[in-house]
């Protein structure tokens, strides 16, 4: 697998790897009629916009074919008012190339981007019901608050994360 900077030309491979893990990873938490009404013109629109735009990083995972299996994104939101500080804004691997660790290489080359740029303090946000919330946990985020929002009508709990120290994840193997 590959690990590599996204470029323009990627957009729509992200937007159909974003919404197909978005309906696996939210099954049963978002409301199906949701799910099922996301577009992957409009994500791959997302896609340009948060490709092209300066201080957001896109990492991609390729399988063995040149296809895009995963991503992860981030930067510094611009809610974010902590000094010296970015968000990991996402990360999604399909679901057949999950547990192969292609989460924990996305991560770690976001993180060493992070590194350069000086954020010494990384947060990110998680709905409680998705799992993937262990995974952070697993290297070393710590849960900082939660707060109570909606999607699509349904009333969700959301978890902001802070990584206080990157050095698990990027020492990471």
């Amino acid at each position: 697998m590959l690990i590599r900077e996204a470029t323009a030309a990627d957009a729509e491979e992200i937007a159909k790897v974003h919404v197909d893990c978005w309906r696996t990873t939210y099954k049963n938490i978002i409301p199906s009629d949701f799910l099922d009404k996301l577009s992957y013109e409009k994500r791959k629109d997302l896609w340009l916009k948060n490709i092209s735009k300066d201080e957001n990083y896109v990492f991609v995972a390729e399988n063995k074919d040149g296809k895009i299996v995963g991503f992860a994104d981030g930067g510094k939101r611009e809610t974010n008012k902590v000094n010296n500080s970015g968000d990991l804004t996402s990360i999604y691997v399909l679901e057949k190339f999950q547990r192969m660790g292609l989460g924990k290489k996305l991560i770690k080359e976001l993180f060493l981007k992070f590194e350069e740029l000086g954020f010494n303090t990384i947060f990110v946000e998680v709905l409680e019901d998705n799992i993937s919330r262990f995974f952070y946990e697993a290297f070393g985020a710590e849960l900082l608050k939660s707060e109570n929002i909606k999607i699509a009508g349904a009333d969700l709990n959301l978890l902001v994360y802070k990584w206080k120290d990157i050095s698990p994840v990027l020492l990471s193997k």
